[in-house]
């Protein structure tokens, strides 16, 4: 009996082990992502809070949450809406909601007016997003980790703080990816 005691503690010890892994380097991960990011420590933090209270935001109002599929990305306090709602009314509320947030400094709406997309076309999307992150990466003159790319039905948004020579290889590459309809720059600049 004291050997399986044993054995348990060792086990339960080698999986607790696992688990600090995985925060470590997860956190070593994102500590490295903000060292290299043009964006702020400080705003960052604001934009994961943009992200988060607008999604919550959106889950509080019944009416938009159940008939609509709406996605939000922050990048410098620069909001992307996009995904699917079935009027315009919704559409405009939803964006009233977010405008509305503590450090949103300007809102793209990009939501359409249609019913929320099935998971084969967001799939294809992720798809798509994955592709372009993959070939941005190797590409010389250009930190993909500057670049927030977000793909909603073949369209390709990119966000970020950029040079205008580092924005032109980017959408260069992405202009020759598969599946991609257009690109829509949403990029400061840094000169």
């Amino acid at each position: 009996m004291l050997k399986h005691k044993f054995t348990l503690l060792l086990l339960l010890s080698v999986m607790l082990l696992q688990g600090c892994a995985t925060a470590i380097v997860t956190g070593a991960a994102t500590g490295a992502s903000v060292a290299t990011d043009r964006r702020t420590t400080g705003t960052v933090i604001d934009d994961q809070g943009i992200e988060f209270k607008a999604a919550h935001a959106i889950f509080k109002n019944k009416e938009i949450y159940d008939q609509s599929h709406i996605n939000i990305t922050s990048y410098n306090g620069l909001v992307l809406m996009t995904g699917e709602t079935p009027t315009e009314s919704l559409k405009q509320q939803a964006e009233s909601i977010v405008k509305n947030l503590p450090k949103v400094r300007r809102v793209f709406n990009e939501v359409i007016i249609a019913a929320p997309s099935a998971l084969p076309s967001r799939s294809s999307d992720t798809w798509i997003t994955s592709k372009i992150k993959t070939k941005l990466t190797l590409e010389k003159g250009v930190n993909p980790l500057n670049i927030k790319v977000v793909t909603e039905h073949g369209i390709v948004y990119l966000m970020g703080i950029v040079s205008h020579a580092e924005a032109d290889k980017a959408i260069l590459v992405i202009t020759q990816s598969a599946g991609v309809q257009r690109v829509v720059k949403l990029f400061e600049y840094t000169d």
